[in-house]
């Protein structure tokens, strides 16, 4: 994974949710979707957001290292999560154009907040680094790591607030739907 200037992974972190709203515009008015595209992008989106779910509900933020569950597999399941919503999105929408903006936004965005958290977790958690020596950041194990302490509660998918993901794509595909029937 690139490094990228912790002055620069500040800035992107700060703005990674108000940028958000760009996004939104720039998705709505690109986005010229098929019920082909639809029954394609789909899934692959409800992959991601299950991903997301699960990871969400092992994640005691800043209490615990995660290390079982999806963390058993990848350091950064939310993250594939994003990107797996993201492509079904992109898919749906059937437009190149907003597969290189999510691209771009997740090399240039979500890459610098990845580096910036584990520096996070690197300092809260003293076993983060034989915990990183183990299991990849990005691309998964076939296999689990080891199993971690980490079961999925229901209360931390709440505390963490991961429906807001659910509720973003079901919006999203509501405008796709929508654009598609006109």
């Amino acid at each position: 994974m690139p490094q990228f200037p912790k002055p620069y992974a500040d800035v992107v972190a700060r703005l990674r949710v108000p940028s958000g709203f760009l996004i939104v515009a720039v998705f709505a008015w690109f986005s010229n979707p098929t019920r082909a595209s639809l029954l394609v992008g789909a899934p692959i989106s409800v992959l991601g957001l299950t991903l997301r779910a699960w990871a969400a509900g092992c994640l005691a933020k800043d209490r615990e290292l995660a290390t079982g569950g999806p963390y058993a597999y990848t350091r950064n399941p939310l993250y594939i999560g994003t990107l797996l919503v993201a492509a079904g999105l992109v898919l749906a929408a059937r437009s190149v154009l907003l597969g290189a903006l999510f691209a771009a936004v997740f090399a240039l965005v979500y890459l610098p907040v990845i580096q910036n958290e584990e520096q996070h977790l690197r300092r809260l958690f003293p076993e983060y680094a034989a915990y990183a020596a183990r299991v990849p950041a990005l691309w998964p194990r076939l296999t689990p790591a080891a199993k971690g302490p980490n079961p999925f509660r229901m209360a931390l998918y709440l505390k963490n607030q991961e429906f807001q993901a659910g509720v973003g794509f079901a919006a999203g595909m509501l405008l796709l739907i929508w654009k598609s029937l006109g």
